[in-house]
């Protein structure tokens, strides 16, 4: 059965995830801070677009957005033209923003104030995900909203879980971030180490994912790596701003994140390099001269 939806932001998460769904048979309405970039996605997809979040929103059931960081999502959430302002009572906000909890459970308590429904729901799965439909969906909030807009979010998805309360979404995304900063630094030293060492790093890579050492990260970036290939996926700049929020709250927990901390400085060494547009993977380039050539440096 076709449902009215709103998507507000169209990056390169959100363009690809309206779309996908458009093609499940829904009604969607979109909201891009940049004109043009909206009018470029209905073109394509055959959906509408409105000058505002609120205009966006009307008579949609559940609103979905993904944007930059925590002041973005304020900025399409708040005010006259705000998201909250637009939504009809009983509606749902999933954001897949990745942001701080605390702006999450901020969201919350003054949608349920206009009797609306929250959740924070980040993903993970990178650009590829989006556009391929797999990402994984890590959602925070209170079960009855959860299960209401469930079945919506699937519609770009390969796993979606509620996790618990609100901000519970964020925290996991936290954890998710800690991790690929851990496993890309791992993957980056070993494999620079296999190229100084004379060894084929294909025949490394053949050889070690395997075994333990495998890792998504390893499969589909170690190769890219030595090659100096950093052209796609997930920009450092976006990366720093997550590493940001984890520290942040890992500050507050009183949890040590040493390994963590110091992947984000080595992030802000390969933006030195010219490199806040690089992929992740690029840790790599301050290890050795693998500085892509072309536009990426």
């Amino acid at each position: 059965m076709s449902e009215s939806v709103a998507f507000i932001g169209l990056g390169v998460m959100g363009y690809p995830m309206a779309g996908h769904l458009l093609r499940k048979g829904n009604q969607v309405t979109v909201y891009n801070r940049n004109g043009a970039r909206a009018a470029a996605w209905a073109k394509e997809h055959g959906g509408k677009t409105a000058p505002t979040p609120a205009e966006a929103v009307k008579g949609a059931k559940i609103v979905l957005s993904c944007v930059g960081n925590d002041d973005d999502l304020r900025s399409v959430v708040y005010g006259p033209n705000g998201a909250l302002a637009g939504m009809a009572k009983g509606a749902i906000l999933v954001d897949h923003t990745t942001a701080s909890a605390d702006v999450a459970r901020e969201i919350e308590a003054k949608a349920k104030a206009a009797g609306l429904g929250f959740l924070d729901a980040p993903v993970s799965g990178g650009q590829a995900g989006a556009q391929n439909g797999q990402l994984t969906v890590m959602v925070g909030g209170d079960e009855a909203t959860y299960a209401a807009a469930e079945k919506t979010i699937w519609s770009y998805a390969k796993m979606v879980k509620l996790m618990g309360p609100c901000g519970a979404g964020q925290l996991t995304k936290m954890v998710n971030q800690i991790c690929i900063a851990g496993l890309l630094q791992g993957v980056a030293e070993g494999f620079n180490l296999a190229v100084a060492s004379g060894l084929d790093p294909a025949k490394v890579l053949e050889v070690i994912s395997k075994g333990a050492a495998q890792s998504w990260q390893m499969d589909n970036r170690a190769m890219t790596m030595v090659q100096g290939k950093f052209d796609f996926g997930f920009a450092v700049d976006w990366m720093r701003k997550d590493l940001g929020i984890c520290l942040a709250e890992a500050k507050r927990q009183k949890v040590a994140l040493p390994v963590t901390a110091l992947v984000d400085q080595f992030y802000g060494e390969v933006q030195a390099m010219g490199g806040e547009r690089w992929d992740t993977s690029s840790l790599i380039a301050r290890l050795a001269d693998r500085r892509p050539k072309g536009r990426n440096g």
